[in-house]
């Protein structure tokens, strides 16, 4: 396994320093930037640059980050949040192509992920476990979109990711769910579809 390069206490990176691709991770409520590395490290080849962002709040209990307050949900603070990883989406650009970008998140990163990324020129998104934001609606050119979902989830409903579903497909976003038997977490049965997503998105991006 790498060792992950820390260029800023906000991010974490695995892979080569100059790449010609890119996968950026979001982590969900209450964990932090090096909860999704090994995944992302088993997603790409050795040749991409893996990318962990670390959300900007302190998490209300005392141990990891959060984008914005969740229990309850403080829509007051997502604007801010949708900026911020809006501008530092656009800084790994001018190092990695947006174009050239898949961005994943789990949970309340993947809700992060759907609201960003669906405004900006990524290869692709993935979202796993997540959910839409009030007042979500995606429109325009969308990058293409792979979801995964348990079923049986007793945090975030199995139905968040069908209704996100229903709207990509609404608006015309080349868009799947990948559902299994299982809880809060990302399925070893999912991987498999995830990594061939990623692989071909970042092998052959849309244009």
């Amino acid at each position: 396994m790498s060792s992950p390069a820390s260029p800023s206490p906000d991010q974490l990176q695995l892979g080569p320093e100059q790449a010609d691709q890119r996968l950026v991770l979001l982590h969900g409520w209450g964990a932090d930037a090096d909860d999704l590395l090994d995944l992302g490290e088993l997603l790409v080849g050795p040749g991409v640059s893996v990318v962990a962002l670390r959300a900007p709040e302190p998490h209300p209990y005392g141990v990891g980050r959060q984008w914005y307050g969740l229990q309850p949900i403080d829509w007051s603070q997502l604007p801010t949040a949708r900026e911020l990883l809006r501008q530092r989406l656009t800084e790994l650009d001018q190092s990695v192509p947006l174009s050239r970008t898949v961005l994943l998140g789990f949970s309340q990163g993947g809700a992060m992920a759907l609201d960003v990324g669906s405004s900006l020129p990524l290869a692709g998104i993935v979202a796993c476990s997540g959910y839409p934001h009030e007042g979500w609606q995606p429109a325009g050119n969308l990058p293409p979109v792979l979801l995964s979902h348990g079923q049986q989830d007793p945090v975030v409903p199995f139905a968040a990711s069908e209704e996100v579903l229903r709207r990509l497909q609404a608006s015309g976003a080349a868009a799947q769910l990948l559902e299994f038997d299982g809880g809060h977490t990302i399925d070893a049965s999912v991987l498999p579809g995830i990594t061939g997503f990623v692989r071909q998105q970042l092998k052959h991006p849309a244009c």
